[in-house]
């Protein structure tokens, strides 16, 4: 998959690239950075990063990676966070887009990323996540690289910051709606036994009853004549059942339409790139190349992905579910959290895979 997020530590992650948010001078910082030089070899990691001299904001470096699990380290000098009125995200901006080109320029196939910024030099962690985010997903569209987000430590238990507070609102205020819509026709009908010895009421009726409020039927409601001398509701006529739909018209409603021609023609009615789809939904190119030729059957996630990919609204996306064969189901938590990012018209995946991650949750791109 083209973007992760993991939680480890970035020393130990195995990658082409790792990346190290360096001091701008040449010395050697604190945490990750002090992290780093450790794990690589203090000594030689050091006399490299002195030939590259000063890094002001927004610079990157690259020299070997030695004793890590990768071939090389990108040193990038991020904003530090004044007020925002000093280009801090312009900056961060570039510093992501920088060290992802340099990756690509020297064969990298994956990069290691820690979230940058966002620690010693204050940048609120919603804005950078952000900020990651969109560059990670523009970078995708045009380039075939692994991206990998490094979360280690207490302090990054949560980083997509307010987006789950919102989301927990959006479920919970669900569930209320849910509980409090009650469906009224699944409530039985009580007749007392003595009108039906009377004659007054049709126990053909009774069995109607029972059919509607299951739903087995969708007709009109029986009428009514009031008899004045005993003081009952007396039917006159009995309701006609639906007789049921045959066999070949139901086939006749199945779609019969390949899902690869399906997936094109949502492409072409939302007038869109291949490469924004696959962007978006966090799908490489290979795999999305071979689902347009029919070549894998997608899964539940990568379905829900691409919906987030073809911009499809809840509608939408329920029948382009039926079509693969899956639902929505109102016990999934992975559900409702894309549920929430369609009905608010949040289309990106990788940040979905960011919320689901502080959720405890499988990622869809898995």
């Amino acid at each position: 998959m083209p973007f992760q997020i993991i939680r480890n530590d970035i020393t130990r992650v195995e990658a082409d690239a790792i990346v190290n948010t360096v001091n701008p001078y040449v010395q050697i910082g604190r945490g990750v950075e002090l992290a780093i030089y450790n794990a690589a070899g203090k000594e030689k990691l050091f006399a490299e990063r002195k030939k590259l001299g000063i890094l002001l904001p927004g610079d990157v470096g690259i020299t070997p990676a030695f004793q890590l699990n990768a071939k090389y380290i990108i040193h990038v000098s991020g904003p530090f966070w004044q007020d925002g009125k000093y280009n801090e995200e312009d900056i961060l901006k570039q510093c992501y887009y920088k060290a992802l080109e340099l990756a690509v320029k020297n064969n990298c196939r994956s990069i290691a990323f820690p979230l940058l910024s966002t620690g010693t030099y204050k940048f609120p962690k919603e804005l950078g996540i952000s900020i990651a985010i969109e560059v990670f997903t523009n970078f995708l569209k045009d380039h075939e690289i692994e991206i990998l987000l490094v979360v280690f430590g207490k302090d990054a238990v949560s980083i997509s910051g307010n987006m789950v507070k919102k989301l927990v609102e959006f479920i919970d205020d669900d569930y209320v709606a849910s509980a409090s819509d009650k469906d009224y026709d699944s409530v039985e009908y009580e007749v007392e036994e003595d009108l039906y010895e009377e004659g007054f009421l049709d126990r053909d009726y009774e069995k109607y009853i029972s059919d509607k409020s299951k739903g087995r039927h969708k007709i009109e409601e029986p009428k009514y004549e009031y008899n004045t001398d005993i003081g009952v509701s007396n039917i006159f006529y009995l309701p006609r059942l639906k007789e049921p739909e045959s066999l070949e018209n139901a086939l006749k409603k199945i779609y019969t339409d390949s899902f690869e021609k399906h997936l094109q023609q949502l492409i072409n009615k939302k007038g869109l790139k291949n490469s924004e789809v696959y962007a978006t939904a966090n799908i490489s190119k290979q795999y999305f190349s071979k689902l347009l030729k029919g070549k894998v059957k997608p899964s539940k996630e990568k379905m829900l992905a691409l919906a987030v990919g073809l911009r499809l609204n809840i509608d939408e996306t329920i029948d382009f579910l039926r079509i693969a064969g899956y639902a929505l189901s109102p016990i999934s938590q992975t559900d409702k959290v894309v549920e929430y990012f369609i009905k608010n018209e949040d289309y990106n995946v990788i940040k979905i895979d960011i919320v689901l991650f502080d959720f405890g949750l499988e990622p869809l791109s898995n």
